[in-house]
């Protein structure tokens, strides 16, 4: 794709230029144009002229991948009018094809294929806007895809047309008002008021991050426990400050701390876990141990046999402690002593459970 906008303005100028069949443009004339539609389009003083090398590499560029022009160059005898006697011979440029536009290209079969899957894909998040109009999209392009490569899982219990709801109030910036339940008092309705800002997927479930109206804080909630929302278009939508999804790499899961600090967790995984924990990572951070630093650290912890020696850098939260627990015995955490702590912690909780 073009690195800039002027970049691709030009590309649009050349592409309406290239595809008249009456005009004859030298590389001259190419140039003469672009610079005038160019001046039109910013003004005065606010585009730097392009010159005849730069036409020439625009020209390449469109020639290439993705575009593939079939730009013929030709030669054109200019009569004078002043001289009808003499023509001049010049080099002109047109497309091959006069039906060719680089914005209105054929799709392949292959293309074809791969933008069914996608609208197939698509269609699985029930409740999302515009599915019907793709689905026309497909039928129209005659794309077939009989059967489903690609599947995701599910919660059976999730409210599928929340999910196109809130999709279209993020997309359109609507300050909503959520009603929703706890777990604690499901036949409590809640209420609060949002600026939405993010679905992300976690664990089977979907949950909408957002900020509250009224302290900006930024909040979670899973949509399994939302009953309806009301579109609240009075109100003013504020822009999130920055990239949200960076405030995730951070984490394991949705539940975020202001306060917390990252840290740097290491811990052992048994040899039954240790390969589905190398190939499938907790955190995106993780690093396995070999060599001299694993000499090392089986010189400092004897005690534990065989295994491998992992570490993960983030903040600590619910879901990263249900996660270290999982693994049961096949996982120890060895530092900080503050993670370790909540392990020891959430273990012994489990372990009441079943000793009562």
């Amino acid at each position: 794709m073009p690195a800039n906008k002027n970049a691709e303005t030009r590309y649009k100028i050349l592409d309406k230029l290239l595809a008249r069949r009456y005009a004859n443009y030298t590389m001259e004339d190419l140039r003469r144009l672009v610079n005038e539609e160019l001046f039109e389009i910013k003004g005065k003083g606010k585009f730097k002229p392009v010159s005849i090398r730069s036409i020439q590499y625009d020209l390449k560029y469109i020639q290439g991948e993705p575009f593939m022009a079939d730009i013929e160059k030709y030669p054109f005898n200019d009569v004078s009018q002043n001289n009808p006697d003499k023509a001049v011979k010049k080099t002109c440029y047109r497309y091959r094809d006069r039906s060719f536009s680089i914005y209105q290209q054929k799709m392949k079969d292959d293309e074809k294929q791969i933008l069914g899957e996608a609208m197939k894909l698509l269609g699985q998040f029930d409740g999302l806007p515009n599915l019907e109009g793709l689905e026309k999209l497909r039928a129209g392009l005659n794309i077939k895809s009989d059967r489903q490569i690609i599947s995701f899982s599910k919660n059976p219990l999730e409210n599928s047309n929340l999910l196109g709801e809130l999709f279209i109030a993020i997309s359109e910036k609507q300050v909503i008002e959520i009603h929703y339940h706890t777990f604690a008092a499901p036949d409590e309705d809640r209420h609060t008021v949002l600026i939405p800002y993010l679905l992300r997927e976690y664990n089977r479930r979907w949950y909408l991050i957002a900020a509250a109206e009224d302290t900006g804080k930024i909040l979670n909630f899973a949509l399994d426990r939302i009953n309806r929302v009301v579109s609240l278009p009075g109100h003013r939508y504020v822009e999130y400050k920055g990239d949200l999804n960076e405030r995730f790499e951070d984490i394991v899961g949705v539940s975020l701390y202001d306060d917390r600090p990252v840290q740097t967790i290491l811990f052992w995984v048994s040899d039954r876990s240790k390969d589905y924990v190398d190939t499938k990572p907790i955190h995106e951070s993780q690093k396995h141990y070999r060599n001299e630093k694993e000499a090392e650290l089986r010189r400092q912890y004897p005690m534990l046999e065989g295994g491998a020696f992992f570490t993960i850098d983030c903040i600590e939260n619910y879901e990263l402690i249900r996660e270290l627990t999982s693994f049961g015995a096949d996982l120890v955490v060895l530092s900080p002593e503050e993670v370790r702590h909540s392990v020891i912690q959430r273990i012994e909780e489990i372990y009441q459970v079943y000793h009562v």
